[in-house]
């Protein structure tokens, strides 16, 4: 996963007994940092040469925003990690096609926006001023590492009453887990870049580890939730969205897919069906829990 690894693991594992404070901020801007940019695809430069482009500042960084439709009925659509805002194409079709007004961003490092890096807390000030500017969202549909992010906002004061999450990051302290894994580095860099992220990125807000993750916590979110994810997803295991789903109880629905993996399930005609229909259906409709979709 990332190049020169066995030199970056020494080289860390080194410095955090010596300079601690520098080996949490290596380790943080090698955390944040994406693995490559995505292109615009073919299929996804009609809806994007049609919206209307703008552009907002977060921590001094640059992000360019996307919308489309009258402006009412607003629906945010958050991109995951290492990808961007076009991947959401298909959804953001489907919505306009039912009068609504999806709205969306490329996270500073990704798609069109400058930048080499982004995080999580980024995320929650994009999504927050993005809520300044349009209003309660009717509903927020995420992918990947944008469920997470979008939940985090979603309890920091962001508003709607339906959220769908696709393939969806669900706990932070696996994501951490598996940035150490991949370097093989010790438990001492993760101690240094936690505290690099609660006195630089982060200070005044206590409790933030557990805030970050989605799983737990859920009783600030006044929304109903249904999740979708790939049983043989190859990039977030199913474990995470069944721990959304058990975090949200009576308020979520899973829907486990099968051979659309991380990416194909963003395009794939039934899901993106359900996830219109369950946006624009009648409030309080009771939860499934958990099921399997037809092959």
């Amino acid at each position: 996963m990332y190049p020169m690894a066995p030199l970056i693991r020494t080289a860390l594992n080194v410095t955090a007994r010596v300079a601690p404070g520098a080996a949490g901020r290596w380790a943080f801007h090698l955390f944040v940092r994406p693995l490559g940019r995505a292109r615009l695809k073919p299929e996804e430069q009609t809806l994007f040469a049609a919206a209307r482009t703008g552009r907002l500042q977060v921590r001094g960084k640059d992000v360019v925003t996307y919308a489309w439709g009258d402006g009412r009925r607003p629906v945010l659509l958050v991109h995951g990690w290492s990808s961007r805002a076009s991947r959401l194409t298909a959804v953001a079709e489907a919505l306009l096609e039912r009068g609504y007004s999806p709205v969306a961003f490329d996270a500073p490092g990704h798609g069109e926006s400058p930048g080499r890096a982004s995080n999580i807390v980024e995320y929650r000030e994009i999504i927050r001023e993005l809520h300044a500017r349009h209003g309660d969202f009717d509903a927020v549909v995420a992918h990947s590492f944008g469920v997470l992010a979008s939940l985090f906002a979603l309890r920091d004061g962001v508003r709607t009453t339906r959220f769908a999450g696709i393939g969806g990051v669900g706990s932070f302290d696996l994501l951490v887990n598996g940035f150490q894994a991949g370097l093989g580095v010790d438990d001492r860099v993760l101690r240094c870049m936690r505290d690099h992220v609660e006195r630089r990125i982060v200070p005044g807000e206590p409790g933030i580890w557990d805030r970050f993750g989605a799983d737990r916590d859920s009783g600030e979110l006044a929304a109903t939730v249904l999740l979708f994810h790939d049983e043989g997803d190859d990039m977030v295991p199913l474990v995470h969205s069944r721990r959304l789903a058990r975090a949200h109880g009576d308020r979520a629905r899973l829907v486990v897919t099968q051979g659309l993996g991380h990416r194909r399930i963003l395009r794939d005609p039934e899901v993106v069906g359900e996830v219109v229909e369950f946006l624009t259906a009648p409030a309080g409709e009771p939860s499934e829990g958990e099921r399997v979709a037809a092959s």
